[in-house]
């Protein structure tokens, strides 16, 4: 995901057996515990049949898995490049940066456009993030380094951001441009490692979140109340894309166990799961139907995965393309897929026939996060040489 590792270790006493140890957190019906390795050990085996051993069921559940995969095959009947070899070919791409937003300090890690298309708002390493229409309107300082999240509330009214800090915080925004936002930031959501990202969902009422604990957790803003928590992924959880709100109530995550998750903000429980990556999810995106979804990762591809037909569909790549992916997203229209890349370039996809259409050179420095505006005539793409791009 970046240049520096985070690592979170807590050492106190057991809850199992009071010694003072280093600890590993873990939930138990959404219940946080503290264990100690050797207490770890004891609890995995405590309820194992006799003759069971843990590398037994470890070897079954691998067994199980490899025939889930043999089932899925069989529905694999034919693929997505086929069925779109009658499709018309796209015309060249005349994609220009129209404009280069600077107001950083350093590099920029996220950015979000507000729901009116004329403001966003974008995040760095440096304790400050501004809103930019035109040019900057509001700088925020922050108490943190690396505010690797960031979030504008539908309505527009209040945005929301965190990194380091472990915490998600909310500011509600001012027309006057002296106003001190930070006085009255609301920390809603509080993790206990790093915030890797955030969304409201169709509402300002709540938002979501997902932490380098292994966790994404749904809060109240206003009571900053933990209303769901999601349990799966077992090392970071990088990336998280709500469903587009005419689908239902999911929402897609991905983390550094290589693995993406759909999961129901109902119920808590993780209802599909997709690990074809071969290293870091860094980011994953909603197809404008909600039937699919697009991933990037540190293996320098880029996947497509149908939520329907429950499989992994097409693999955007080339053999010149050795550097990760940071983050992808959807044209409007969906025949497009714009992926940001290590190499400092920007990718253009056909998503139906799986080839390269064009490459957007302009950024000195890894692209670090790319999102279209909500009308689509427009994308920004966000760097760690400080700037924010606007291309169309």
């Amino acid at each position: 995901m970046c240049d520096q590792t985070f690592v979170a270790i807590t050492f106190g006493p057991c809850d199992s057996c009071s010694e003072n140890r280093p600890l590993m957190n873990l939930y138990i019906k959404t219940e946080p515990i503290n264990y100690c390795s050797l207490c770890m050990e004891i609890m995995a085996c405590q309820d194992l049949a006799g003759g069971e051993t843990l590398n037994s069921l470890k070897a079954e559940t691998e067994s199980l898995r490899k025939r889930l995969e043999e089932e899925r095959k069989k529905l694999h009947d034919v693929e997505l490049e086929k069925v779109a070899e009658k499709a018309e070919a796209l015309s060249a791409l005349n994609l220009k940066t129209r404009r280069t937003l600077k107001g950083h300090a350093n590099k920029v890690l996220c950015m979000d456009w507000c729901k009116d298309k004329r403001r966003m708002v974008s995040s760095s390493q440096v304790p400050a993030h501004p809103v930019f229409n035109s040019s900057q309107e509001h700088a925020v300082s922050m108490p943190t380094t690396w505010v690797m999240a960031c979030a504008y509330a539908p309505s527009g009214c209040a945005i929301a951001c965190g990194g380091l800090d472990n915490k998600c915080s909310v500011y509600p925004l001012s027309l006057d441009q002296n106003e001190n936002l930070a006085a009255k930031k609301k920390s809603v959501a509080l993790h206990t490692n790093y915030l890797s990202g955030c969304t409201f969902t169709n509402s300002d009422m709540q938002i979501l979140t997902c932490s380098g604990d292994g966790t994404s957790a749904l809060w109240d803003v206003e009571s900053g109340q933990l209303l769901q928590s999601f349990h799966g992924h077992s090392a970071d959880v990088l990336t998280l894309d709500l469903a587009p709100s005419e689908t239902g109530n999911t929402f897609v995550s991905g983390g550094s166990d290589k693995k993406a998750n759909i999961w129901d903000l109902r119920s808590g429980q993780n209802i599909q799961s997709f690990d074809t990556h071969e290293s870091d999810v860094n980011c994953v995106k909603y197809y404008p139907s909600g039937d699919a979804f697009a991933s990037a990762s540190d293996d320098a591809t880029c996947r497509l995965f149908d939520l329907r037909a429950d499989r992994e569909v097409s693999i955007y790549s080339k053999d010149s393309i050795i550097f990760g992916a940071t983050s992808v997203d959807f044209s409007l229209s969906g025949r497009l897929l714009f992926a940001g890349y290590n190499d400092y370039t920007i990718n253009v996809w056909d998503v139906l026939k799986g080839t390269r259409v064009a490459v957007l050179f302009g950024h000195e420095n890894r692209v670090s996060s790319l999102k279209f505006s909500p009308d689509g005539t427009a994308f920004c793409s966000a760097s760690w040489d400080n700037t924010l791009r606007i291309w169309a």
